[in-house]
């Protein structure tokens, strides 16, 4: 009886603990992924969508991703400036080393956004990864 409720408890456990990076939420599926900068790279050649640059206006100027739109996390108007995004379009997320933008993930997955990329590492791994930027 005891091997019983052990093996149960096990595979419970491993049943509740594999979870991947795709959601349910209020009946709508949501993907979010936190990935390397050569996997970012290539999603973003691979498939259409915003590219946000969560940085303040200072570090954005100095260097971003091609097309990245700044909307700086601390900013008053963050959230509504994320209104102004499709939530069913791919949205790529990244900040300077990664703790913005699990901060603006977070609101994304509260607002509803189905598919959010973000940059592991942010634009300092970027970089690290010989990825361009422009000024």
């Amino acid at each position: 009886m005891r091997r019983l409720f052990y093996v149960l408890f096990i595979a419970v456990l491993a049943l509740t603990s594999c979870k991947n990076d795709t959601e349910q939420k209020h009946g709508t599926e949501q993907k979010i992924s936190l990935v390397k900068p050569t996997v970012f790279y290539e999603k973003m050649a691979e498939h259409e969508g915003k590219i946000i640059d969560v940085r303040t206006e200072k570090e954005y100027n100095a260097g971003h991703i091609k097309n990245a739109i700044n909307m700086h996390l601390y900013d008053k108007d963050f959230e509504k400036q994320l209104e102004t995004l499709d939530k069913d379009q791919r949205v790529y997320v990244y900040c300077k080393a990664g703790g913005r933008s699990a901060e603006a993930v977070n609101i994304m997955k509260e607002k509803g956004f189905k598919r959010v990329i973000e940059l592991d590492g942010g634009i300092d791994a970027w970089l690290e990864a010989k990825k361009p930027v422009v000024k």
